[in-house]
């Protein structure tokens, strides 16, 4: 059966039952007990404030197409349910989040807590939300969300609060009907930075419409239209892993042979520009000889040799150890590979 035509992933039974209000958002579910495959099964039942940008095609790391695919079951396994890796970003945010938090608060006076629950919004079901923390008895801001970047996510807090964290926030508010959030950011695992943002009704209503949006491709089990991003590459790949051998004749659709048309001519300019690239590297690097590194009015450029590697030498192994080479083979599944040709 293709992905396309799976029926969509069932949405689970809650855990427990509405037991109150938070602020004007309703308590999904209490989350200090639960554990991960049940947390990550009621991620599923609508859009998160992490989800929020991805949902409106303005998270940098992830696409509307690739959320879909989790939304509906559709991520494999391994990438959907492992914990995250050690060395991810990810892992290092969860581990420091309580630093960063305990940091606000010494630095602010401001009294912080856990909310442990999934809260929705009480009006817009499919709105959910895990603050990181609620800032207690002050009447300029209700939530805080902590973040860490490192040296190169670093980058994208130079001008202040990127706006891909600032849907997360908007969406943290308009669930809680709260009116402010700070966000507290390590930068470089040295620098604590404190922004405020305040509830901005206009903003809420557009990404609460464009959520909306993304989640009827949800609830239709159709796949939104995908992007230039890795992760909607990514997401292709796993959607449709493997060819049928099968020809499909698009000379009758007049968009996508438009759009055959425009790729032909776009990848004429690149290969032109590569040539031209590749030209004045060329002329850099013949004057510069020998030498490490070059200096311009407006930058440098270095061309430094790499450190020796060392490789098994495969076909000499083969020739003389054959047994071995059989004891340690693997088959991998081999990639499909995407080849344009012009009439």
């Amino acid at each position: 059966m293709s992905a396309l035509t799976q029926q969509p992933h069932p949405t689970p039974e809650p855990v427990v039952k509405l037991v109150r209000r938070y602020a004007g958002a309703e308590r999904l579910v209490d989350t200090k007990t639960l554990d991960r495959s049940d947390w990550l099964a009621y991620r599923k039942q609508g859009i998160g404030s992490s989800d929020a940008a991805a949902a409106i095609g303005l998270n940098p790391y992830k696409s509307q197409l690739e959320l879909w695919m989790e939304k509906t079951g559709r991520t494999p396994t391994e990438a959907s349910n492992d914990e995250p890796s050690q060395d991810s970003a990810l892992h290092w945010g969860t581990v420091l989040e309580p630093i960063v938090a305990e940091q606000y608060a010494l630095r602010t006076g401001f009294k912080v807590r856990r909310v442990n629950s999934v809260l929705r919004h009480p009006t817009k079901p499919w709105m959910l939300a895990n603050l990181d923390r609620e800032i207690v008895g002050q009447d300029e801001v209700q939530v805080l969300e902590c973040k860490t970047a490192g040296i190169n996510g670093a980058k994208l807090w130079r001008e202040g609060v990127p706006e891909y964290v600032q849907v997360q926030v908007m969406h943290q508010l308009a669930v809680t009907g709260q009116q402010a959030a700070d966000v507290a950011v390590l930068l470089g695992g040295q620098k604590l930075e404190i922004h405020r943002i305040e509830r901005n009704e206009a903003m809420i209503e557009k990404i609460a419409l464009l959520e909306q949006h993304f989640w009827k491709f949800v609830e239709t089990d159709t796949p939104p239209p995908a992007d230039s991003s890795d992760s909607a590459g990514q997401a292709l790949r796993w959607l449709f892993p493997t060819d049928n051998t099968k020809t499909v004749d698009f000379r009758q659709d007049a968009v996508l042979s438009d759009t055959f048309n425009r790729l032909i001519e776009l990848r004429s300019k690149i290969s032109q520009l590569s040539d031209q690239e590749a030209s004045m590297r060329h002329q850099i690097q013949q004057e510069m000889g020998h030498a490490s590194v070059a200096l311009f009015q407006n930058g440098r450029v270095s061309w430094k040799q790499a450190k020796p590697s060392t490789r098994i030498d495969t076909t000499r192994l083969k020739a003389e150890h054959p047994e071995l080479i059989a004891a340690y083979v693997q088959t991998s599944a081999g990639s499909r590979r995407f080849l344009v040709q012009a009439a």
